[in-house]
C-alpha cells in the first residue's frame, strides 16, 4: 500500500505519462504523487486548483529529476509490464474527499493483486452495505488511478463497469493481474 504523505508546498508538477493503457497525467509535490489520472492536463489542473494545489508545468522532457514524478513513472511502468504488484510511491489524497479517501485507501487491502470485488462487497467492508453506488461515485473520483486500484472493482454480475480510462485499459489491468506475472 502506498506511504501517505502530507504534502507542504502549495506547487504540484504536472507531465503527462505515456503507460501502455493510454497516458496518464501525473502531478506530484515535492512529497508525494496528488494526481494519477486519464484525460486532459487542463482538466487536471483544475482538479488541482481545487485541492488548493498551484500546477507547475515541468521543464523539457516531462520533468526529469523530479525525486517523486521519476520513482512514480518508474513503478507505474515496472507494474505494467508485469514486474511490480503494488505502487507504493507516497501519495497525498487531498484531492478526495472524506468518504472517498477511506474508499480507495481500502481498495488495496480488501482486494489484492489479481483479484476482483464487486462495489456491493467494498460498501460492506466500509460498513456501509447498500451504499453501492456511492462508493462507485467514490471511485470514480479516485485521483490515484492505476496507483490505487480502483480497476479491481466490477459489478454485480462481475461485469466491467466504469473507469475513468475506459473499459479497454479497465481490461487490460485485470487481465495483466490475472495472469500473475512473477515479480521479478
Amino acid at each position: 500500500m502506498p506511504t501517505l504523505s502530507p504534502s507542504t508546498g502549495a506547487a504540484a508538477t504536472v507531465t503527462v505519462h505515456a503507460a501502455s493503457v493510454g497516458p496518464l497525467v501525473l502531478a506530484a509535490t515535492d512529497d508525494a504523487l496528488v494526481l494519477c489520472c486519464y484525460g486532459a492536463t487542463e482538466t487536471a489542473a483544475e482538479r488541482l486548483g481545487r485541492g488548493g494545489l498551484r500546477p507547475v508545468e515541468p521543464g523539457e522532457g516531462g520533468a526529469p529529476g523530479h525525486k517523486v514524478l521519476d520513482e512514480a513513472r518508474a513503478q507505474i511502468d515496472a507494474y505494467l509490464s508485469g514486474r511490480r504488484r503494488d505502487i507504493t510511491v507516497p501519495v497525498d489524497l487531498r484531492l478526495a474527499t472524506p468518504f472517498s479517501r477511506r474508499t480507495n485507501l481500502l481498495l488495496a487491502e480488501f482486494v489484492p493483486y489479481g483479484r476482483t470485488a464487486t462495489y456491493a462487497q467494498l460498501a460492506e467492508a466500509l460498513g456501509r452495505p447498500g451504499a453501492a453506488r456511492a462508493v462507485g461515485t467514490a471511485l470514480g473520483a479516485n485521483p490515484l488511478c492505476v496507483v490505487l486500484p480502483c480497476h479491481r472493482i466490477v459489478g454485480a454480475t462481475g461485469s466491467l463497469s466504469g473507469y475513468a480510462g475506459g473499459l479497454e485499459a479497465k481490461r487490460h489491468l485485470l487481465v495483466l493481474e490475472a495472469a500473475g506475472t512473477p515479480v521479478a
